[in-house]
């Protein structure tokens, strides 16, 4: 499918789409995305970190406006600091569904982001974060991770791959909740029915947008329900196949601003604007009730 021409939405996963395999934007990408801004078209970031692991990356752009969070499971206003709305797994389906997978398996190593704009990211023995950068705090034992409400659940395994692991989990997990795969040692557990599209469908309904003036873009299997919800879905080089193969384009890699090289063609222009994107990327600030 043809990119649209008037495109009024852009989203965009964060992990090995829009960032660097540092956690940095380039120059290149910043000034795409301040002409998109220029242009009144709205962008979106999409991501499976929770609201909390976001704001950092927002604070440093000036972004005011919405980010959908945890996979879908939040939708967080930054200028506001707070939620708009979210969801929670519940916990007692969170270890019932983890013990069905262990006894498919054998031990896997958990994880959970608590839910709200300031949960943490609680590790589990044994758990290893797949991004080394982002803050967690390491428990002693399984039981401490379900002490307060939580948005997810991170899983590895010791020996199994990504696919492997997903793959067995949704045999047995069934509605007890959504099985996702959103990043090299990242699967994981979210609400029953939850994803990137439904949280996304609901802050372009608050912005008053429609899917039919939506490019996508991302790397992983999880972004296949935004990709469904989006006119256009754009993954990147380095995506996963299960996504290339519903992508209705392939831009560059992640470090080869993908992003940025699509942006240029729908909204013109390939300017350095460099250290200048705070005033110019800055979505409209807004002020919306639950």
């Amino acid at each position: 499918m043809a990119a649209p021409t008037d495109c009024s939405l852009i989203a965009t996963d964060l992990d090995g789409t829009l960032l660097r395999g540092d956690d940095t934007l380039s120059d290149r990408s910043l000034a795409a995305l301040a002409r998109v801004a220029q242009t009144g078209a709205q962008h979106l970031v999409v991501t499976g970190r929770p609201a909390p692991r976001v704001r950092p990356l927002l604070d440093d752009l000036g972004c005011t406006g919405l980010a959908v969070c945890g996979q879908g499971a939040q939708v967080y206003d930054a200028g506001a600091h707070r939620m708009l709305w979210s969801v929670r797994l519940d916990r007692e389906l969170a270890e019932t569904a983890l013990g069905k997978i262990e006894a498919e398996v054998g031990e896997v190593y958990a994880a959970v982001d608590q839910d709200g704009v300031d949960g943490l990211t609680l590790i589990e023995p044994g758990y290893l974060m797949p991004h080394p950068t982002l803050p967690a705090v390491r428990v002693e034992r399984r039981s401490d991770l379900w002490e307060r409400p939580i948005s997810k659940v991170l899983l590895r395994h010791p020996l199994l791959s990504d696919d492997a692991l997903a793959a067995a989990a949704r045999s047995v997990v069934g509605s007890l909740a959504t099985v996702t795969m959103s990043g090299p040692g990242t699967v994981e557990l979210q609400p029953c029915g939850v994803t990137k599209a439904t949280g996304l469908a609901l802050a372009a309904e608050h912005l008053g947008l429609s899917p039919a003036r939506t490019v996508a873009f991302g790397d992983m299997p999880n972004d296949i329900p935004m990709f469904d919800w989006a006119a256009h879905g754009v993954a990147m080089a380095n995506a996963h196949p299960e996504l290339k193969a519903v992508a209705d384009e392939v831009t560059t890699s992640n470090e080869d601003d993908g992003v940025a090289v699509v942006l240029e063609r729908l909204f013109g222009g390939a300017a350095v604007l460099g250290r200048q994107r705070s005033a110019q990327y800055a979505p409209k600030t807004l002020s919306m009730e639950p």
